[in-house]
């Protein structure tokens, strides 16, 4: 094989999620993600789900084994610069995917600990969850749930960013080294919960005890699809381009901003996110 030699290669990223067929998240949106980052993306599939913008009517889960060979195909001949995992939807996938981690010295993961769909559909059940906490948080290099996700996580209820900070701060203490907790479900919170920043979209970032509160403009239109997966994803990829952590976590979520601002009108339920360079 002949190789260009003033060739530069692009970082490599691994996805290890769910494929939604609308394309709105799961492993398309992650593909997209790692693309606008100019970085080569690599993929196994947890789940084949049958869901659009406006539910999940389905899914049909791989195995760990099948899981397991696709990530195995893929590093025993590309060397990974960074890593993501979405949809895990059984305790022996999960088990599977932070073995690979552990034994394979495979780059800390961003975890995105996918829970609901935007629709509200269960994408998890609690055997799997405690899972999630005990094998796959400890390998992770940021764990990035949403508000109801860390409130199932913690049992804590979150209306406010010190709701966040707390949350975030027990989700480290489960053994996650940096926790970001996503606050764009604020405003869609029941009675107490209506809080907001005046036009902004706040996140709470935990490293290691030191918490930086983020903000962004606040994008209306109602509910958007895919916007968690494509946060970490983008996470990911400046994790792999070398960023440090809190540098990685705000130019994600200004492309992600960027993303949803320029949201198509496709499908009959939550607006899926318009991913591009440009964005960049």
């Amino acid at each position: 094989m002949i190789r260009n030699a003033e060739s530069v290669s692009p970082p490599v990223v691994l996805t290890i999620a769910g494929i939604d067929p609308s394309g709105g998240a799961g492993v398309i949106a992650d593909v997209r993600t790692f693309a606008a980052f100019g970085c080569y993306a690599t993929a196994a599939i947890t789940s084949l789900t049958f869901q659009n913008t406006t539910g999940v009517f389905g899914a049909a889960h791989q195995s760990a084994a099948t899981v397991g060979a696709q990530v195995t195909a893929i590093i025993e001949d590309l060397v990974l610069n960074g890593a993501k995992t979405g949809m895990l939807p059984t305790r022996e996938v999960i088990v599977e995917v932070a073995r690979l981690f552990r034994e394979n010295d495979l780059p800390a993961p961003v975890v995105d600990p996918v829970m609901r769909a935007t629709s509200g559909d269960d994408l998890i059940d609690d055997d799997a969850v405690s899972y999630l906490v005990s094998d796959l948080f400890p390998l992770a290099q940021l764990v990035t749930p949403n508000i109801p996700e860390a409130e199932r996580l913690t049992s804590l209820r979150i209306v406010d960013v010190e709701g966040m900070k707390r949350a975030a701060q027990a989700i480290r203490q489960m053994g996650a080294r940096a926790v970001l907790v996503k606050g764009g479900h604020l405003g869609n919170q029941s009675a107490g919960g209506s809080w907001q920043e005046a036009g902004q979209a706040i996140d709470v970032l935990d490293e290691g005890g030191n918490v930086t509160v983020l903000s962004d403009e606040l994008i209306a239109g109602g509910a958007f699809h895919g916007s968690g997966c494509t946060l970490s994803a983008a996470i990911a990829a400046c994790l792999a381009k070398g960023m440090g952590l809190e540098e990685a976590v705000h130019s994600a979520k200004s492309f992600v901003t960027e993303a949803i601002r320029r949201s198509p009108d496709l499908g009959h339920g939550a607006r899926p996110l318009y991913v591009s360079p440009e964005d960049q």
